[in-house]
């Protein structure tokens, strides 16, 4: 009986050690993330969406037998914070590559010193300026903020609206969205009649709200942000007793945005990635495996609601890691990589970057929504 035992001990043990993988060597990736502040709607699904890859990718064995090594770094949405972050990362823990920042600010603050040290960043900041024009080694996982203009514009065709009001906050994201907005209007026929750029701190916008009401000629709004403001936007509208159509960035896929401002946010139109309603995709959509298990996994470990934010981040560890297997822990490797990498898909979309586009999505990447009893669901018109 002893034998015997002593025997299953030995299989017990092999099996155990077996379960363990043996990591060839440790791939150090930095992320810079604004986690706290009021940015983190953005930076916590992030961060928390980073640790759960990561923990899962090497519970599997890492990549190519090698451990990932995550260092969070909380930006708080701090540009000279990320300016800082950065440097550290890269002169002193030496790392592979960096994802982030959380905000196209932070994101443009670093885009050069990422670059200058040949370190691939891929951002999870949305401003198309961030990949346009082209640094070789600076990519982004959100959509481009042109499509979702365009994409907005075009809903607006459909219904007749032709005289609108443009807010925005005064962001890096707030800003590069605003540019759009403005430049691209006329191409779909769009009188831009009122702008406002308010302060991202702002706890009470009635006076702007005020200001463009006034304007009997504004149809629509169309607000551009990502901070709390934009909630207290949808609010102040609907308190100055103002229904006109709210549109909104897809700065705005987050529910807790609708958590705060209630049954103000109901109607509100914004066009985002589809992780929002996974649930209602057809099964053989390209993405709806993919989507369905980040949901589940993300939700089920954090007790959250999982977000297009959180999204960002998935994609931007899952084309690291796919670009890591090809170039291994070479920086120059693994930026070629990830710039020749075609149809993979993410949370975001499909991607397929190139020498010319470092983002790697279209415009199709964008389905138009709304937010109906609470939830978020697909726009179909009127």
């Amino acid at each position: 009986m002893k034998k015997i035992a002593s025997k299953l001990l030995m299989a017990v043990m092999a099996v155990s050690l077996l379960a363990v993988p043996a990591f060839a060597e440790t791939i150090k990736i930095g992320a810079i993330l604004a986690v706290t502040g009021g940015a983190s709607f953005l930076g916590g699904p992030e961060a928390r969406s980073l640790e759960m890859m990561v923990e899962e990718i090497n519970a599997n064995g890492g990549v190519n037998g090698n451990k990932i090594e995550l260092i969070i770094k909380d930006s708080a949405a701090s540009p000279e914070k990320a300016i800082s972050f950065a440097k550290q990362l890269i002169e002193e823990e030496k790392v592979l590559a960096i994802i982030g920042p959380s905000t196209s600010g932070e994101t443009m603050k670093i885009k050069n010193i990422c670059q200058q040290a040949k370190t691939p960043l891929i951002s999870c900041g949305a401003a198309e300026v961030i990949v346009n024009p082209v640094a070789s080694y600076v990519f982004k996982t959100p959509q481009k903020d042109s499509f979702a203009v365009k994409k907005i514009f075009m809903e607006m065709n459909k219904l007749g609206i032709s005289k609108i009001a443009v807010l925005a906050g005064n962001t890096g994201f707030g800003k590069a969205g605003k540019s759009q907005l403005l430049k691209l209007a006329p191409e779909f026929g769009i009188d831009v009649v009122e702008v406002e750029v308010y302060d991202k701190k702002s706890n009470d916008l009635s006076a702007v709200v005020a200001k463009i009401k006034a304007n009997k000629d504004v149809q629509a709004v169309i607000n551009w942000s990502i901070v709390p403001a934009q909630a207290i936007v949808a609010k102040n509208m609907r308190q100055a007793g103002w229904d006109v159509p709210l549109f909104q960035s897809h700065g705005f896929g987050n529910i807790k945005y609708v958590e705060a401002a209630g049954a103000a946010t109901e109607g509100i139109i914004f066009p985002a990635g589809r992780l929002l309603i996974a649930e209602s995709l057809l099964d053989d959509h390209p993405q709806k495996a993919l989507l369905m298990a980040y949901k589940k996994n993300y939700e089920a470990k954090f007790n959250e609601p999982a977000s297009t934010f959180g999204g960002h981040a998935y994609d931007a560890i899952t084309i690291l890691a796919a670009a890591i297997a090809v170039g291994g822990n070479d920086r120059e490797k693994v930026r070629d990589a990830i710039e020749n990498l075609k149809n993979f898909p993410g949370t975001g979309g499909i991607f397929s970057f190139s020498a010319e586009d470092h983002n790697g999505l279209d415009i199709d990447a964008f389905q138009m929504m709304t937010v109906k009893d609470g939830k978020f669901v697909a726009y179909t018109g009127k």
